[in-house]
């Protein structure tokens, strides 16, 4: 097991390389000025020489591979470079967001978990009739419905309509709510239907069968034999689905103005940000890298036939 979480973690090094790579290709490849970007409406009384003197403070002047071996080396040394905007440490920025961001990521996905699998469960049990239909209903809506869209129609509905929770900002677990339901939905979804696929397999099993011929009682069959064998691929879903909560954390965060990682990323883009941009999706890739591989060792625990070399 120590070996095969060693060679996982020796292969992250090649994905982060591949992620900030690809984040520097599309940054020189987006059209327009970053330093014009940067200044914004200050900028228009700026000579061109002073924009040059600007492009090279921040060594945008020099030949984009260069611009990048310079940052991969500053990287391996643990410095991700200053902000063009604020002049702050990268690292600094991005670590006093983040908490909030994986708290938010946490409390949806423990919502989509807490839901999907019963919802799933449930579904499974009764399969082609009015439970099954309504819950592949919901997953369907689930599935369809832009997170964007679904936070806009939350906030009108309990916060600016019945007035029940906060529409916007931080601070208490009733700004939570929201948030975390509107990036949970869709999770809730996939969750659901992974684990009504699953289970609906293992229950025509030979080892199912064997268990009821026994004569042990059905709850027993389902949630302590077919359920666990069934849990292999729902765990899958949900590791999956961590990374796609963070990346629903983008947008939720503007929505609903909320002080974390994803609004960080999206000021970022917005003025151009690189140094800011780049740290804040490696940051994103290592955590998603490390829930995957958290993931893959939960198997042993379910599975004791899974065995790593």
């Amino acid at each position: 097991m120590s070996t095969y979480i060693a060679r996982r973690l020796l292969l992250l090094f090649p994905v982060l390389i591949g992620v900030s790579f690809l984040v520097f290709l599309i940054f020189h490849l987006t059209p327009g000025d970053p330093v014009r970007s940067m200044l914004g409406e200050a900028g228009q009384g700026i000579s061109a020489e002073e924009i040059e003197q600007i492009r090279r403070q921040f060594g945008l002047d020099r030949p984009w591979y260069v611009q990048y071996f310079s940052f991969l080396l500053g990287a391996l040394r643990g410095d991700f470079g200053s902000s063009f905007q604020t002049g702050r440490p990268v690292f600094t920025e991005v670590a006093s967001r983040f908490p909030f961001t994986m708290r938010l990521a946490g409390v949806s996905l423990l919502i989509a978990a807490l839901v999907g699998v019963p919802a799933g469960v449930a579904a499974a049990l009764r399969p082609r009739r009015w439970l099954d239909l309504g819950v592949m209903g919901i997953v369907l809506v689930g599935v369809s419905m832009p997170v964007f869209w679904l936070g806009i129609l939350l906030m009108q509905t309990f916060s600016l309509n019945l007035r029940w929770l906060p529409p916007a900002g931080s601070g208490t677990w009733r700004h939570m709510v929201l948030p975390s339901v509107t990036i949970a939905f869709a999770s809730v979804a996939f969750i659901a239907r992974m684990t009504r696929s699953s289970l609906i397999e293992h229950l025509g099993e030979d080892y199912v069968r064997t268990a009821r011929s026994k004569g042990l009682r059905e709850s027993i069959v389902v949630y302590r034999h077919a359920l666990r064998g069934a849990m292999i691929p729902v765990l899958t879903t949900i590791g999956l689905q961590f990374g796609h909560l963070l990346g629903g954390a983008v947008v939720v965060e503007t929505i609903f103005g909320l002080p974390g990682l994803g609004r960080l990323t999206v000021d970022a883009i917005q003025a151009r940000d690189l140094p800011m941009i780049q740290g804040s999706v490696l940051w994103i890739a290592v955590v998603f890298n490390v829930v995957n591989l958290v993931v893959d060792v939960l198997y042993v625990a379910i599975d004791p036939r899974i065995r790593y070399r």
